[in-house]
């Protein structure tokens, strides 16, 4: 995989639609957004565990420590952020390749609707995401319960894997 530090004068931009972009998430100048979005993400749709601040800074501090491991990328819309995403990096024997899991995806409640979660999807699925260019799979999970994310997954062409996941959670 490639690595990529984004540059905090001229972070590399895509464009989703005319007015909305997804880029990497700048240390420092983003952080307080994606804390305050990943902490709804999971008020909304909980996950494993309760997810606090504390958390969320210390993944985007180890993405940034560790950019061979994944990227946290914002999408805005106009200046403001809407958006993000966070993609971790493994490579699969089995596919071949590097592979994209989709860690967390979440779109504010006004930005839903509008298409901008497939199209940063569709982004990384292209390989126009920096460091995950040549990805072969993408991967995400979505609980049972949310219907809408189900869909959107469904419309991209997502489809349940013929293996199950399993976990062993050690903290």
């Amino acid at each position: 995989m490639v690595t990529f530090t984004p540059d905090a004068c001229a972070p590399e931009m895509l464009d989703l639609t005319p007015t909305a972009t997804l880029r990497p998430a700048l240390p420092g100048a983003d952080e307080d957004a994606l804390v305050a979005m990943s902490v709804a993400l999971y008020a909304e749709d909980p996950g494993a565990r309760d997810i606090h601040e504390a958390d969320v800074r210390r993944t985007l501090a180890h993405l940034a420590a560790h950019p061979d491991r994944g990227l946290a990328l914002v999408v805005t819309d106009g200046d403001e952020p809407v958006g993000y995403m966070i993609l971790i990096a493994f490579w699969s024997n089995e596919l071949g390749g590097l592979c994209a899991i989709v860690d967390e995806l979440f779109m504010i409640p006004a930005a839903r609707g509008r298409g901008l979660g497939a199209a940063a999807l569709e982004a990384v699925a292209a390989g126009r995401v920096p460091g995950f260019e040549d990805v072969v799979a993408v991967d995400l999970e979505v609980t049972p319960d949310n219907a809408r994310a189900r869909a959107l997954y469904s419309r991209l062409g997502f489809r349940p894997q013929k293996n199950g996941g399993m976990r062993r959670r050690l903290a």
